[in-house]
């Protein structure tokens, strides 16, 4: 076979090791196991996870691109901190994409898919009832914001969402962590009251929702971590 004029590129790589790496340091991150600031030292995670230390690099850079760890030159590698300046920069940018998605969304969504958005509220409905944790209450938030993008539609949106979601994750802990009695009172209504607007195909006022929905999440977390808000203009 010629290969005149093909451009040289190296051999393809099997990078399950270092993808498996990068789930498994993302579960113990969002465990708690490593909580923000925490150092996390190749050598010390590549004997935990039995797999070698280029292997852990690997899955490090993955973690690296979805923002939720930060590396120095000679400060080595570190989970983000949980600041009020950085909350504000995130929950802007999460709030800005809600209100796309919101938008997208109430313009494509189905009888059926409100029903199954409905489907999943009742879901955080019943694991309160059964007394869930904040965690497993949290899973359950972000698989319905993971829907109402998938419902948008936009490929690129649902891209921008992934690339923040590990470290809205983290924020959103935080949050539970410093105040889960006032996390828990709210999140089945607000969540009701966002599909309720789906169903009725009211865009401006679904935009709207999504926005506070995701900017008084914020100021509760600044307000925990001893900061005010002001919200933008």
């Amino acid at each position: 076979m010629d290969n005149t004029g093909l451009t040289p590129v190296g051999r393809a790589q099997r990078r399950g090791l270092a993808d498996e790496a990068a789930d498994r340091i993302r579960e113990a991150i969002l465990a708690g196991g490593f909580p923000p600031g925490a150092p996390l030292r190749e050598v010390d995670l590549a004997a935990s996870l039995d797999i070698s230390r280029g292997s852990v690099r690997e899955g490090l850079a993955v973690l690296a691109r979805e923002g939720l760890i930060r590396s120095a030159w000679h400060r080595g590698t570190k989970v983000i901190d949980v600041t009020p300046e950085e909350a504000q920069e995130l929950y802007a940018v999460r709030a800005a994409l809600e209100r796309l998605a919101a938008r997208l969304a109430a313009e494509r969504a189905t009888a059926a898919d409100a029903a199954g958005l409905d489907a999943m509220v009742d879901a955080m409905a019943a694991e309160l009832a059964h007394g869930a944790d904040g965690p497993r209450l949290l899973a359950l938030d972000l698989d319905f914001h993971d829907r109402i993008y998938r419902l948008a539609g936009n490929r690129r949106l649902y891209d921008g969402w992934e690339g923040i979601r590990s470290q809205v994750h983290l924020y959103q802990l935080t949050r539970v962590r410093l105040g889960y009695d006032g996390y828990r009172a709210a999140v089945v209504e607000e969540h009701r009251e966002l599909v309720r607007l789906l169903r009725e195909s009211d865009g401006d006022a679904l935009q709207r929702a999504a926005e506070e929905h995701v900017l008084s999440a914020c100021e509760v977390l600044c307000r925990r971590l001893g900061t005010a808000v002001e919200r933008p203009a």
